[in-house]
């Protein structure tokens, strides 16, 4: 009895801490908003299923055979659980050369794009200056033009500068680009400009202010761009593949894949497995900065008045 008095005097406790936090009492459920809170429990997690299917068949896919990839019916589990598969990937061929230039060239590219674009949103959003908003519109502009169709002007680019089977050639021609500015924009100008005014009155000039009041507001829409270049630069493989001429020395991890597929066939078995282990550091990213995801995206949305 006395346990049952003392549960029932914490649950109190927490209903009124919560009521103290809140301002206002917790209203139970209706029989109806029950119903809809469940429909929309099931649909999420139908949903989350769906879209992590792919992924955990293709891990499972990377312990099988090679020879058991296609058979018939198809089974989720091999007759044997082959876990050299993910040792052979880096006999195959220098698979850890890949994933090192991978890093190097998302990790350089995604530095160049937060510096151009962090600068270009507080010009574009914060400074006044004549002919802003037209210079921005032309800017967004460039967002409609597909980047397939920028693949020859751009190789005859990279070979002016002499820039072809180069890091500089993967990191530089998709470094600058309008979505990035857009985005840091859209949550500059929701920064109130009386912390700006603020700044200087206390005599600090617009880089300083940019450096030390602007953008340290601003670091959940910076991890925001950052995931988004990253795997941007993660993921590219037609560039790479038309820019690069020795795979073994530039290249990069998407193009590495592709090089299991052979004269003399395909290592799908190989591949499936190179495939889960590119998808680590990413998925390890976006775990790291989910907080700050989830937050940059919110307020990057609401911005912009």
């Amino acid at each position: 009895m006395s346990t049952d008095l003392s549960t029932a005097s914490v649950v109190l406790d927490d209903d009124h801490v919560e009521t103290e936090r809140t301002g206002r009492t917790k209203a139970p459920l209706s029989g109806p908003e029950r119903v809809r809170l469940v429909i929309a429990h099931v649909l999420v997690y139908l949903a989350a299923a769906i879209f992590v299917s792919p992924i955990v068949y293709a891990f499972f896919s990377a312990l099988k055979p090679n020879s058991e990839m296609f058979t018939m019916p198809p089974s989720l589990i091999a007759s044997e659980v082959r876990w050299t598969n993910f040792l052979d990937v880096f006999a195959y061929g220098p698979f850890l050369t890949y994933i090192g230039n991978s890093f190097f060239v998302a990790i350089a590219g995604t530095l160049v794009v937060l510096f151009v674009s962090t600068t270009a949103g507080y010009a574009f959003g914060r400074l006044r200056w004549k002919g802003r908003d037209a210079v921005f519109v032309l800017f967004l502009a460039t967002l409609m033009v597909p980047a397939e169709v920028l693949v020859i002007p751009m190789f005859q680019v990279m070979q002016w500068f002499n820039w072809v089977d180069t890091y500089q050639a993967l990191i530089f021609p998709f470094a600058f680009t309008a979505f990035g500015t857009f985005l840091m924009r859209q949550f500059f100008r929701g920064i109130p400009y009386e912390l700006e005014e603020a700044a200087r009155v206390d005599g600090a000039g617009p880089v300083r202010t940019f450096v030390q009041i602007i953008l340290p507001l601003a670091k959940s829409a910076v991890a925001v761009l950052s995931v988004f270049t990253f795997l941007s630069f993660w993921n590219s493989y037609l560039w790479p593949l038309i820019v690069t001429v020795d795979y073994n020395a530039h290249g990069t991890l998407p193009v590495g894949l592709a090089s299991f597929s052979g004269l003399t066939g395909t290592r799908w078995d190989l591949q499936m497995a190179a495939a889960i282990i590119s998808m680590v550091p990413t998925t390890v990213l976006v775990i790291v900065l989910q907080k700050h995801l989830v937050k940059g995206i919110a307020m990057a949305g609401l911005g912009g008045r």
